[in-house]
């Protein structure tokens, strides 16, 4: 007996340890870009690095007066915000119907759905860019807008349906019989009932799209360009300004991880009790 107290006391011990050693390691990447951004270049590209310096601002303000940082932030703001608007308008009447109204193949489109996410973005590339040219989208946020809406839509679609299906279906048949047509059933009745359920796939979907880059730097430039494309303009054939490069991305990521930190309940519980449910 002893002998197992002593094993459950270690097993308690040790995984407090590993946990915080899994957060270290998953956080040392954005530690460091944290330091480099109050960094002078030369002290970014020093061997080994060095942790005690005078911290300096002057690389955000380069970063400000190259960039526009402020622009390239709204129209991430707008991306991801209007994407998931869209999307959350499409999905709630398509998961309304196959929670409620399954057809004999609705398990089947929704694997249809969630398979395109396997395909390579690259892949369509052309034909999009074609398109958006033809359309006159190009370098615009519209098509940004589109783009991230129907990116997401698959897992927006999986996760308000595995929501939908907790709810009693005796509840809507009792709004039903009272006289509530299916416009009202929505609003007045699923939206309320599962709003903590929206609410995190609403989240997960402006992380989606706030980290998404390769349709951003493909389709956009100075115009309708994101974060993502900001980073990637301090890429150059002389090589990485580390220090400008880890402070424009601290500008990138600050917005998000500020949402994400105060959001993170809805973040945890839409990625374990939504789509992998």
């Amino acid at each position: 007996m002893a002998k197992d107290v002593s094993l459950i006391d270690q097993t308690g011990w040790l995984r407090p340890i590993i946990c915080w050693a899994i957060a270290l390691i998953v956080f040392f990447p954005i530690l460091m870009m944290l330091i480099t951004a109050f960094k002078t270049e030369q002290q970014a590209i020093s061997v080994p690095p060095s942790f005690i310096f005078e911290p300096t601002v002057e690389n955000f303000g380069i970063v400000q007066e190259r960039s526009d940082y402020l622009k390239f932030a709204i129209n991430s703001v707008i991306t991801a915000f209007g994407s998931t608007i869209l999307a959350l308008i499409i999905a709630i009447p398509a998961a309304y119907s196959m929670a409620f109204y399954p057809a004999k193949r609705t398990k089947d489109m929704l694997l249809w759905m969630l398979s395109t996410k396997m395909l390579p973005a690259v892949g369509v590339l052309v034909p999009i860019y074609v398109l958006c040219q033809k359309t006159g989208l190009l370098d615009t946020t519209l098509a940004l807008t589109i783009i991230y809406t129907l990116i997401n839509l698959p897992i927006v679609v999986w996760m308000l349906f595995s929501y939908f299906k907790d709810i009693p279906r005796d509840i809507l048949e009792a709004v039903r019989l009272d006289g509530a047509d299916t416009l009202g059933e929505i609003r007045h009745v699923l939206i309320p009932l599962s709003l903590g359920g929206i609410a995190s796939t609403a989240l997960l979907s402006i992380v989606l799209s706030w980290n998404e880059a390769f349709w951003s730097i493909n389709l956009t430039s100075a115009n309708a360009g994101t974060l993502a494309t900001m980073i990637s303009t301090y890429s150059s054939p002389e090589g990485l300004f580390w220090a400008k490069l880890s402070a424009a991305s601290t500008l990138a990521c600050a917005p998000i991880i500020i949402l994400g930190w105060f959001c993170q309940k809805q973040l945890v519980q839409g990625l374990t009790f939504g789509a992998v449910k």
